[in-house]
């Protein structure tokens, strides 16, 4: 029985990865009392007492809890913003390439993409990869997701009975162009400059559609069947699936993949104007589902083992 510790499990993702692990004979979940929860030394404790050390937690703190760890033998998955770019860290999203996921397989620090990046990276890598898509490429992203990505105080806001009238109708953020996604988008993805990103929260609780939107002139070669059989070979495994179609009569709906550990790949529009769009769960493949996912892979379990797909 593989021991694991949730530096962070008050939060959000801290959360629902405790859901999933709760219920699971393989795994013993660690926790601090109340009163221990943020004490310096007895997390310390835990952290090097833990087999799989998940960080949910804001990016100085993740630091801290790194720099807490000295067992050779513990495995740490930060879902913070922290260690995605850095060379020693793996990235966590296995399916964009073998070399991603032997990286997962042998490393002991794993950095969870980010939920909006997630879907980005997904749709952009793989053209680039296969030379249809420039890295001097510039590219603009939308993100739709739903308010529990914003934590607790956001979810409080979206969840009271007298909420502000604003939060009743889809708000963009993100408006200085300055997200701590970018960042990360333009490094996993090779891009010479990050996407305009322009992300959108609305009110429901969790979900997450990303589109990123091209022209033909756009591609190096190939057209909109060249990028549909890119994304057919590449993303057909159990989290991440190409689909032909993912909307119901014209609408696709955020909640499409809510509550699910997976992400779903498609590709709209026609010859002259084409649309990538990621659907997942911003909390599942955006955060929690990957996080499982790589401590799977990293203890020798079945990659799906107690997640929803």
């Amino acid at each position: 029985m593989k021991k694991v510790f949730i530096d962070g499990s008050a939060g959000t993702t801290g959360l629902r990865i405790y859901e999933r692990l709760s219920a699971r004979e393989d795994i013993e979940i660690l926790s601090l009392t109340e009163e221990k929860r943020k004490d310096r030394d007895a997390r310390k404790e835990m952290l090097n007492k833990a087999d799989v050390a998940f960080l949910c937690l804001p990016d100085d703190a993740a630091r801290e809890s790194v720099s807490l760890v000295d067992n050779p033998d513990t495995v740490v998955i930060d879902a913070s913003t922290a260690h995605r770019t850095l060379p020693d860290w793996a990235y966590g999203f296995p399916e964009l390439s073998a070399a991603h996921e032997e990286k997962i397989f042998s490393s002991k620090r794993i950095a969870v993409p980010g939920c909006h990046a997630s879907g980005f990276i997904a749709l952009v890598y793989p053209l680039i990869e296969a030379g249809i898509l420039d890295k001097t490429s510039l590219l603009t992203c939308h993100s739709i997701t739903g308010y529990s990505g914003g934590g607790k105080k956001m979810i409080a806001e979206y969840e009271s009975e007298d909420r502000n009238p604003l939060l009743n109708a889809p708000r963009q953020y993100g408006l200085t162009q300055q997200h701590k996604h970018l960042k990360e988008m333009k490094a996993v993805t090779g891009l010479n400059e990050p996407p305009v990103f322009c992300p959108i929260v609305s009110g429901f609780y969790s979900g997450m559609t990303v589109t990123v939107p091209l022209f033909k002139s756009q591609l190096a070669k190939g057209d909109i069947e060249t990028v549909k059989s890119i994304y057919r070979e590449k993303y057909n495994g159990a989290f991440v699936k190409y689909e032909e179609c993912l909307d119901e009569s014209g609408f696709l709906s955020g909640l499409a993949v809510s509550g699910k550990d997976g992400m779903r790949v498609t590709v709209a529009g026609n010859e002259d104007r084409i649309l990538l769009i990621a659907a997942y769960d911003n909390l599942g493949k955006g955060a929690s589902g990957a996080a499982i996912e790589c401590m799977n892979m990293a203890i020798g379990a079945d990659r799906t083992k107690g997640l929803v797909l």
